[in-house]
Protein backbone atom coordinates (compact mmCIF):
# COMPACT_ATOMS: atom_id res chain seq x y z
CA UNK A 1 0.00 0.00 0.00
CA UNK A 2 1.36 3.44 -0.94
CA UNK A 3 1.86 6.11 1.70
CA UNK A 4 -0.96 8.14 0.11
CA UNK A 5 -3.32 5.18 0.46
CA UNK A 6 -2.27 4.83 4.08
CA UNK A 7 -2.94 8.55 4.56
CA UNK A 8 -6.46 8.12 3.18
CA UNK A 9 -6.94 5.26 5.66
CA UNK A 10 -5.69 7.57 8.41
CA UNK A 11 -8.21 10.28 7.51
CA UNK A 12 -11.05 7.75 7.41
CA UNK A 13 -10.02 6.40 10.80
CA UNK A 14 -9.83 9.88 12.33
CA UNK A 15 -13.33 10.70 11.07
CA UNK A 16 -14.63 7.50 12.68
CA UNK A 17 -12.95 8.32 15.98
CA UNK A 18 -14.38 11.83 16.08
CA UNK A 19 -13.26 14.85 18.18
CA UNK A 20 -9.86 14.27 19.75
CA UNK A 21 -6.96 15.81 21.62
CA UNK A 22 -3.50 15.27 20.13
CA UNK A 23 -0.35 14.89 22.23
CA UNK A 24 1.69 17.44 20.29
CA UNK A 25 5.46 17.84 20.61
CA UNK A 26 6.08 19.50 17.26
CA UNK A 27 8.08 16.53 16.01
CA UNK A 28 7.73 14.79 12.65
CA UNK A 29 5.04 12.34 13.74
CA UNK A 30 2.80 14.50 15.93
CA UNK A 31 2.87 17.34 13.40
CA UNK A 32 1.56 15.14 10.60
CA UNK A 33 -1.02 13.64 12.97
CA UNK A 34 -2.25 17.08 14.04
CA UNK A 35 -2.42 18.24 10.42
CA UNK A 36 -4.39 15.10 9.43
CA UNK A 37 -6.75 15.44 12.41
CA UNK A 38 -7.56 19.03 11.43
CA UNK A 39 -8.07 17.96 7.81
CA UNK A 40 -10.39 15.14 8.85
CA UNK A 41 -12.32 16.86 11.65
CA UNK A 42 -11.83 20.63 11.43
CA UNK A 43 -10.09 22.90 13.92
CA UNK A 44 -13.01 23.04 16.38
CA UNK A 45 -12.91 19.28 16.91
CA UNK A 46 -9.17 19.02 17.53
CA UNK A 47 -7.09 20.18 20.52
CA UNK A 48 -3.28 20.10 20.61
CA UNK A 49 -1.84 19.49 24.10
CA UNK A 50 1.86 20.15 24.72
CA UNK A 51 3.72 19.36 27.95
CA UNK A 52 5.95 21.98 29.57
CA UNK A 53 8.59 20.18 31.65
CA UNK A 54 12.36 20.20 32.30
CA UNK A 55 12.34 16.90 30.42
CA UNK A 56 11.81 18.82 27.17
CA UNK A 57 14.06 21.62 25.82
CA UNK A 58 12.70 25.12 25.43
CA UNK A 59 13.34 25.17 21.69
CA UNK A 60 10.99 22.20 21.24
CA UNK A 61 8.13 23.98 23.00
CA UNK A 62 8.73 27.16 21.00
CA UNK A 63 8.72 25.17 17.76
CA UNK A 64 5.48 23.45 18.74
CA UNK A 65 3.80 26.81 19.32
CA UNK A 66 4.97 28.11 15.95
CA UNK A 67 3.74 24.95 14.19
CA UNK A 68 0.38 25.01 15.96
CA UNK A 69 -0.16 28.57 14.74
CA UNK A 70 0.88 27.60 11.23
CA UNK A 71 -1.64 24.72 11.22
CA UNK A 72 -4.38 26.86 12.76
CA UNK A 73 -4.64 24.49 15.71
CA UNK A 74 -5.85 25.26 19.20
CA UNK A 75 -3.01 24.48 21.59
CA UNK A 76 -2.78 24.19 25.37
CA UNK A 77 0.51 24.08 27.28
CA UNK A 78 0.37 22.10 30.51
CA UNK A 79 2.88 22.15 33.35
CA UNK A 80 4.08 18.69 34.33
CA UNK A 81 6.58 18.25 37.16
CA UNK A 82 7.71 14.74 36.34
CA UNK A 83 10.68 14.90 38.72
CA UNK A 84 8.23 15.10 41.63
CA UNK A 85 7.39 11.44 40.94
CA UNK A 86 9.90 9.11 42.70
CA UNK A 87 9.23 6.32 40.19
CA UNK A 88 10.34 8.66 37.40
CA UNK A 89 13.25 10.36 39.17
CA UNK A 90 14.88 7.08 40.21
CA UNK A 91 15.27 6.26 36.48
CA UNK A 92 15.02 2.50 36.34
CA UNK A 93 14.27 0.56 33.15
CA UNK A 94 10.55 1.35 33.55
CA UNK A 95 11.03 5.13 33.81
CA UNK A 96 9.39 5.77 30.46
CA UNK A 97 6.35 3.75 31.53
CA UNK A 98 5.85 5.77 34.71
CA UNK A 99 6.58 9.04 32.92
CA UNK A 100 4.08 8.42 30.11
CA UNK A 101 1.49 7.13 32.58
CA UNK A 102 1.67 10.43 34.48
CA UNK A 103 1.99 12.60 31.37
CA UNK A 104 -0.89 11.05 29.46
CA UNK A 105 -2.98 10.91 32.61
CA UNK A 106 -2.60 14.67 32.98
CA UNK A 107 -3.24 15.24 29.26
CA UNK A 108 -6.44 13.19 29.45
CA UNK A 109 -7.60 15.19 32.46
CA UNK A 110 -6.99 18.51 30.67
CA UNK A 111 -8.59 17.20 27.47
CA UNK A 112 -11.69 16.13 29.39
CA UNK A 113 -11.94 19.59 30.97
CA UNK A 114 -12.11 21.00 27.43
CA UNK A 115 -14.70 18.51 26.23
CA UNK A 116 -12.46 15.90 24.62
CA UNK A 117 -12.65 12.29 25.78
CA UNK A 118 -10.20 10.82 23.25
CA UNK A 119 -6.41 11.22 23.24
CA UNK A 120 -4.16 10.51 20.24
CA UNK A 121 -0.38 10.15 20.08
CA UNK A 122 2.15 10.05 17.23
CA UNK A 123 3.45 6.50 17.63
CA UNK A 124 4.23 5.06 14.18
CA UNK A 125 4.63 1.51 12.89
CA UNK A 126 8.44 1.56 13.19
CA UNK A 127 8.26 2.26 16.92
CA UNK A 128 7.47 -1.41 17.50
CA UNK A 129 11.16 -2.20 16.88
CA UNK A 130 12.56 -0.43 19.97
CA UNK A 131 12.13 -0.81 23.73
CA UNK A 132 9.21 1.52 24.49
CA UNK A 133 7.50 0.79 27.81
CA UNK A 134 5.86 4.22 27.54
CA UNK A 135 3.68 2.89 24.74
CA UNK A 136 2.30 0.26 27.10
CA UNK A 137 1.27 3.03 29.50
CA UNK A 138 -0.49 4.83 26.67
CA UNK A 139 -2.38 1.66 25.72
CA UNK A 140 -3.47 1.12 29.31
CA UNK A 141 -4.94 4.63 29.40
CA UNK A 142 -6.80 4.17 26.14
CA UNK A 143 -4.60 6.50 24.08
CA UNK A 144 -4.91 5.72 20.37
CA UNK A 145 -2.04 5.74 17.84
CA UNK A 146 -3.70 6.38 14.45
CA UNK A 147 -0.42 6.62 12.51
CA UNK A 148 0.63 3.13 13.59
CA UNK A 149 -2.90 1.80 13.14
CA UNK A 150 -2.91 3.06 9.54
CA UNK A 151 0.43 1.29 8.93
CA UNK A 152 2.45 4.49 8.50
CA UNK A 153 6.21 4.10 8.91
CA UNK A 154 8.65 6.90 9.67
CA UNK A 155 9.64 7.08 6.02
CA UNK A 156 5.97 7.30 4.99
CA UNK A 157 5.43 10.13 7.45
CA UNK A 158 8.44 12.06 6.17
CA UNK A 159 7.30 11.67 2.56
CA UNK A 160 3.75 12.75 3.36
CA UNK A 161 5.02 15.70 5.39
CA UNK A 162 7.26 16.87 2.56
CA UNK A 163 4.44 16.61 0.04
CA UNK A 164 2.28 18.76 2.34
CA UNK A 165 5.00 21.37 2.87
CA UNK A 166 5.33 20.65 6.57
CA UNK A 167 8.67 22.05 7.81
CA UNK A 168 9.16 19.03 10.04
CA UNK A 169 9.54 16.55 7.19
CA UNK A 170 13.32 16.27 7.58
CA UNK A 171 13.55 17.06 11.30
CA UNK A 172 15.77 14.59 13.19
CA UNK A 173 14.09 12.23 15.63
CA UNK A 174 13.96 13.55 19.18
CA UNK A 175 13.36 11.99 22.58
CA UNK A 176 13.06 13.57 26.02
CA UNK A 177 16.22 14.76 27.77
CA UNK A 178 15.89 12.03 30.42
CA UNK A 179 16.72 9.50 27.70
CA UNK A 180 20.31 10.81 27.79
CA UNK A 181 20.85 9.56 31.36
CA UNK A 182 21.78 5.87 31.96
CA UNK A 183 19.23 3.69 33.72
CA UNK A 184 19.97 3.47 37.44
CA UNK A 185 21.27 7.05 37.66
CA UNK A 186 18.75 9.22 39.48
CA UNK A 187 17.59 12.24 37.45
CA UNK A 188 17.70 15.82 38.70
CA UNK A 189 17.11 19.24 37.17
CA UNK A 190 20.81 20.07 37.01
CA UNK A 191 21.55 17.07 34.78
CA UNK A 192 18.66 17.92 32.45
CA UNK A 193 19.83 21.54 32.24
CA UNK A 194 23.39 20.39 31.44
CA UNK A 195 22.15 18.15 28.64
CA UNK A 196 19.93 20.88 27.19
CA UNK A 197 22.73 23.46 27.29
CA UNK A 198 25.25 21.09 25.70
CA UNK A 199 22.89 19.97 22.93
CA UNK A 200 21.87 23.57 22.24
CA UNK A 201 25.55 24.47 21.79
CA UNK A 202 25.97 21.55 19.40
CA UNK A 203 22.86 22.55 17.43
CA UNK A 204 24.26 26.07 17.14
CA UNK A 205 27.38 24.55 15.57
CA UNK A 206 25.21 22.78 12.98
CA UNK A 207 24.89 19.33 14.58
CA UNK A 208 21.19 18.51 14.40
CA UNK A 209 19.92 15.20 15.70
CA UNK A 210 22.78 15.11 18.19
CA UNK A 211 22.67 13.32 21.56
CA UNK A 212 24.63 14.42 24.63
CA UNK A 213 24.59 11.32 26.84
CA UNK A 214 25.21 12.18 30.49
CA UNK A 215 27.77 9.97 32.29
CA UNK A 216 28.53 12.00 35.39
CA UNK A 217 31.49 14.25 34.67
CA UNK A 218 31.67 12.93 31.10
CA UNK A 219 29.41 13.73 28.17
CA UNK A 220 29.30 11.12 25.38
CA UNK A 221 28.37 12.83 22.13
CA UNK A 222 26.53 10.85 19.48
CA UNK A 223 26.35 12.20 15.92
CA UNK A 224 26.08 10.41 12.57
CA UNK A 225 29.51 9.08 11.49
CA UNK A 226 29.35 11.20 8.33
CA UNK A 227 29.77 14.26 10.55
CA UNK A 228 32.94 13.01 12.25
CA UNK A 229 35.25 15.03 9.96
CA UNK A 230 33.26 18.18 10.77
CA UNK A 231 33.33 17.75 14.55
CA UNK A 232 37.05 16.86 14.46
CA UNK A 233 37.96 20.01 12.57
CA UNK A 234 40.22 21.76 15.08
CA UNK A 235 38.18 24.96 15.45
CA UNK A 236 34.90 23.06 15.68
CA UNK A 237 36.36 20.53 18.11
CA UNK A 238 37.47 23.33 20.41
CA UNK A 239 34.05 24.97 20.21
CA UNK A 240 32.35 21.66 21.10
CA UNK A 241 34.67 21.19 24.08
CA UNK A 242 34.02 24.75 25.24
CA UNK A 243 30.26 24.30 24.94
CA UNK A 244 30.30 21.03 26.89
CA UNK A 245 32.51 22.43 29.64
CA UNK A 246 30.37 25.55 29.92
CA UNK A 247 27.44 23.19 30.46
CA UNK A 248 29.31 21.68 33.42
CA UNK A 249 31.02 18.60 32.01
CA UNK A 250 34.67 17.88 32.81
CA UNK A 251 35.38 15.38 30.04
CA UNK A 252 34.09 15.35 26.45
CA UNK A 253 33.97 12.15 24.40
CA UNK A 254 32.78 11.22 20.91
CA UNK A 255 30.98 7.89 20.51
CA UNK A 256 32.70 6.12 17.59
CA UNK A 257 29.58 4.05 16.86
CA UNK A 258 27.75 7.27 16.08
CA UNK A 259 24.15 8.20 16.76
CA UNK A 260 21.59 5.44 17.10
CA UNK A 261 18.13 5.56 18.62
CA UNK A 262 17.92 4.42 22.23
CA UNK A 263 21.60 3.60 22.67
CA UNK A 264 21.18 3.50 26.45
CA UNK A 265 18.78 0.59 25.96
CA UNK A 266 21.80 -1.44 24.85
CA UNK A 267 22.76 -1.83 28.50
CA UNK A 268 19.48 -3.72 29.05
CA UNK A 269 20.33 -6.39 26.48
CA UNK A 270 22.71 -9.36 26.84
CA UNK A 271 26.00 -8.88 24.92
CA UNK A 272 25.00 -11.37 22.18
CA UNK A 273 21.55 -9.81 21.59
Amino acid sequence: MSCEDKYKTLLQQLRRLGPAAVAFSGGVDSTLLLRAAIEALGTEKVLAITADSPFFPRWEQQDSQSLARQLGARQILIQCDLLALPEVARNDAMRCYHCKKALFGLCLKVADEHGFSLMLDGTNRDDDHDYRPGHQAALELGVRSPLAEAGLTKNDIRNLSRQRDLPTWDRPAFACLASRIPYGTAIDREQLAQIEQCETALRTLGFNGVRARHHGQTVRIEITPGLFPKILDDATRRAVIAGAKTAGFTYVSLDLEGYRTGSLNEALKPPDA
